[in-house]
């Protein structure tokens, strides 16, 4: 790929045909002659929605958290009459419907409707509902100083950091409070605990979180051979779970969830009358569900809990003996996603299936395959039976605002990887579990029908074994466990795990794979090596094979990460799914991750907690105490007890006895280091940057901010405006918090990342980061977004005035579009008429958030003396990388 020009900027104020060739002529027009109040704030520096479930608390009679509809300032602006998107439009199952007055609410630019008839009334802890205003009853009767089964504050937070998250070995701990208590005895005090075996006793007390460990076993029961019997079938196989129903209980009473949590389906649309999805509550077979369920009227007033279900085999160790467990874990759909994705406790460890296993010669036979299946499928039917009696008749169950519901089970989708699909629907090997597509032929153009359990049911009934088998890929003896269970149809409900199928499946083994093979084809074996090496050392995949590889192949990487990063946003519209949909027609023209990070804290670091030996006994218990700090915690956190630190609220209580101050609420925003690294006068930072016109610079960064508001602000003279020289402070970073609930975040959705512009990182190479400037244009070219490169972090007064800047370097995008084959905007470094770099100072409320620049590497090798720390300095253009992040992504 040729290196690109850089192209004269054009002004994208209305009206305006101005022409510009840097960044520089442009921000100072824009500022004179189109100035208007900066919206960085309100658009992009916005904080997570404090109430993002308006589900019944919104409608008036179904006051869930004591919303008042007539109360101007509230977010939701109630309708009487349904004036909003038409609800019937393209969608078969709304065919007659008309949401009822009051069951709808503006929701910002979006319109929600609710279900009629599933809508999360308030009851009592008996089922018989109440005044929907009514105070929630109290959790429990301990007092806000009560830390049982702790002695203190100090005694629990020991407890849960070496316990939980640390990971102390029992040796270890013995050792800390051994040193602890010998720092104490002058003092004629003691530790919180005497050794691990008083710690863990403690942890073991712990009231909340107690759902005990349950076992049943399983054996072969069918005829045996006379002689030479296979040893699987003498083996009794034990499966270790935990009641669903009390998980349930737990996690849906959990106060931290309060204001994450759905009550009730519902649908959201634009102005433009489009569907807008965003958590499971927000789709189709959350509603279709709630017209079943509500078919029964004693089911009115109900909530719908949806069961996320996953399970997925992992090995703890290989060099010792290939120690393999099958944990399965559950979630619920009430929880938002994002909520979810941070681990909070929003996805539980239900129990362990056991793994038939036997010996090679007999791995093979027909009845042990057909044994394992069946083993499976009535494993998960044991485990899940204690909640099928409340999937048709309501449960009564407390949710995060401390309210009772009643509630209706159902299980929802089941996340596994493709081996686990097929086990799961009983389809052979080979075979779509979600569709009747011939194995044989997969790729064909022609449509075909979707799975049933209905339409498998007909064909088992009239077909035989083989012919099943062989012409409709079933397995003909085996019944799926969701047949036993209302609603459930398992073809339906199979979810594709993302990081086997998507990430490694079509990334790794198919995508790279076949750019390796292409290379070794094209260039032979040894030439390809070298290719590969070079795109290795230049690290960032899909900008590095342009060059090397048809610009087709490029394109179907590009369309691939589009796929995975639009499917992975916060909200999809309409047009979202039309483009995911083009996104993969294209990548075919061309051409789970819950449960992973699951896997990691329910199994594979409890193991390396345990003595190897009979190892799964000790991971149970490692799970249970950990439930039991987590549902501490979670506890004392309800009670307001644990604001601060263990060393803060000690202070303060030195300082206050008595008084409790609550913390500041969190605000999306930009903030300089706490700490400056020096402070100067500004021609010693001017010396350091080597910028002889830094004083004019602060001189016209002073004009500028006076006249800000200004309609029509004065052109800038250096002769007559007001003139700096004096100290400032010099920061190395500054801290940006954003909305970006695409990506792994807090529970609110906030994500928190520091930008850093300092002259040597560690005792090495300078760091000066790239970031997204607001700048207030109405242009969509990357959302009125720009490039620069931050120089310096600084602060300064002046008069009355304290202002926190940046100096920054400008890029200018070089192309109006976006690549053609990367999807990638493109920028180069901006420079003045005299051909300098074209630098300025801005306010850091400016600063949208960190950007990552990726180099236009051409064909040609890398050389090895250039690294990483050199990129931003030695090459002509850049790609702005859209993939860094899902909120980068959605931005640029």
């Amino acid at each position: 790929m040729a290196p690109y020009k850089s192209t004269l900027l054009s002004c994208p104020a209305a009206g305006c045909s101005r022409m510009f060739k840097n960044k520089s002529g442009l921000t100072k027009h824009a500022r004179t002659y189109h100035s208007k109040a900066s919206r960085n704030r309100q658009i992009f520096h916005q904080a997570a929605p404090t109430f993002r479930s308006p589900s019944p608390e919104a409608w008036p009679g179904y006051d869930h958290l004591d919303f008042d509809g007539s109360n101007p300032d509230a977010e939701f602006e109630v309708q009487e009459d349904f004036g909003g998107p038409n609800p019937d439009a393209e969608f078969e199952i709304q065919e007659g419907y008309v949401p009822q007055d009051g069951t709808w609410v503006e929701l910002g630019p979006l319109f929600r409707v609710f279900h009629p008839s599933l809508t999360g009334l308030k009851c009592d802890a008996e089922g018989d509902l109440i005044d929907q205003n009514a105070p929630p009853p109290p959790r429990t009767d301990a007092l806000q100083d009560d830390w049982t089964p702790y002695e203190s504050r100090i005694a629990f937070e020991t407890a849960d950091f070496l316990f939980s998250r640390n990971q102390t070995s029992a040796k270890q701990i013995d050792t800390l409070l051994d040193l602890w208590a010998a720092s104490l005895i002058k003092h004629d005090d003691a530790p919180p605990f005497t050794d691990h075996r008083d710690l863990y006793n403690t942890i073991d007390a712990t009231p909340l979180g107690n759902v005990p460990w349950e076992t049943f076993s399983m054996s072969y029961t069918g005829a045996k051979p006379l002689h030479d019997i296979p040893p699987w079938m003498d083996v009794t196989y034990d499966v270790w779970f935990r009641d669903p129903c009390l998980l349930l209980h737990d996690m849906l009473g959990n106060p931290d969830f309060n204001g994450e949590m759905e009550y009730v389906p519902y649908r959201d649309y634009t102005a433009g009358d489009k569907r807008c999805f965003k958590n499971l509550f927000s789709g189709d077979w959350a509603w279709r569900q709630a017209d079943i369920i509500a078919q029964n009227e004693a089911n009115d007033g109900s909530t719908f809990v949806p069961l996320i279900i996953g399970s997925d085999k992992t090995t703890v160790s290989v060099a010792t003996g290939h120690t393999e467990y099958h944990p399965l874990y559950m979630s619920i759909g009430n929880i938002f996603n994002n909520t979810r994705r941070a681990h909070r406790n929003g996805v539980v460890l239900v129990g362990f299936l056991a793994i038939p296993k036997t010996t090679k010669e007999h791995a093979g036979d027909t009845d042990y395959r057909n044994f394992r299946r069946q083993m499976f499928h009535c494993s998960l039917t044991k485990i899940f039976d204690a909640i099928k009696p409340y999937m048709d008749t309501p449960d009564v169950a407390r949710f995060p605002d401390g309210h009772f519901c009643r509630v209706i089970y159902g299980l929802g989708p089941y996340i596994a990887d493709y081996p686990e699909q097929v086990l799961l629907s009983g389809v052979v090997q080979g075979w779509c579990p979600k569709c009747l597509a011939d194995r044989r032929d997969l790729d064909s153009d022609e449509p075909c029908l979707r799975r049933c359990e209905k339409h498998r049911e007909l064909l088992v009934e009239e077909l035989e074994y083989g012919k099943l088998w062989e012409e409709y890929g079933i397995v003909g003896d085996l019944v799926p466990f969701m047949n036993d269970y209302p609603r459930a149809d398992i073809h339906d409900l199979i979810s594709p795990d993302i990081l086997h199928q998507i990430i490694k499946g079509t990334f790794k083994d198919h995508l790279v794979d076949w750019v390796e093979s292409y290379l070794k084809i094209t260039h032979g074996t040894s030439y390809a090596t070298q290719i590969m090496d070079d795109i290795d050392n230049k690290q960032v995949y899909l900008p590095t094979i342009s060059g090397h590889v048809p610009d087709d192949i490029v394109r179907t990487f590009s369309t691939f990460l589009d796929f995975c990063y639009i499917v992975r946003c916060d909200m999809l519209t309409e047009d979202n799914l039309l483009q995911l949909q083009n996104a993969l027609d294209q990548f075919h023209r061309l051409c789970s991750s819950i449960i992973e990070s699951k896997h990691i804290k329910a199994v594979k670091e409890p193991w390396r907690c345990s003595s190897r030996f009979k190892a799964l006994g000790q991971m149970l218990l490692t799970n249970q105490r950990l439930d039991k700090l987590a549902a501490a915690r979670v506890d004392f956190q309800a009670r307001g007890m644990l604001k601060g630190s263990c060393l803060s609220e000690a202070l303060h209580m030195l300082q206050n006895p008595g008084e409790t101050v609550d913390g500041p609420a969190v605000e999306a925003h930009v903030d300089l280091a706490a700490t400056p690294r020096c402070r100067c006068d500004v021609r010693t930072l001017s010396e350091e940057l080597e910028l002889p016109n830094f004083p004019q610079l602060i001189q016209e960064f002073i004009h500028d901010q006076a006249h800000a508001a200004d309609p029509d602000p004065p052109v800038f003279d250096p002769l007559s405006a007001p003139l700096f020289l004096g100290k400032v402070a010099v920061f190395n970073s500054a801290a940006a918090s954003f909305y970006a609930p695409s990506d792994l975040s807090s529970v609110g959705g906030m994500q928190h990342e520091y930008i850093r512009a300092l002259p040597c990182w560690h005792g090495g190479a300078p760091q000066y980061d790239c970031v997204f400037v607001d700048m207030d244009t109405d242009t969509d070219v990357m959302n009125g977004l720009a490039i620069a490169r931050v120089l310096c972090f600084f602060s300064f007064s002046h008069r009355t005035s304290f202002f926190q800047c940046a100096v920054v370097r400008w890029f200018s995008h070089v192309l109006d579009a976006r690549d053609p084959d990367t999807g990638m905007y493109v920028v180069a470094p901006a420079t003045l008429e005299d051909d300098t770099p074209d630098i300025s100072i801005i306010h850091i409320d400016c600063i949208f958030r960190a950007a990552h620049l990726i180099p236009l590497y051409g064909s040609n090798f890398l050389p090895r003396a250039v690294t990483s720390h050199d990129s931003y300095d030695v090459f002509r253009s850049y790609f702005v990388n859209k993939y860094a992040d899902h909120h980068t992504f959605e931005i640029a």
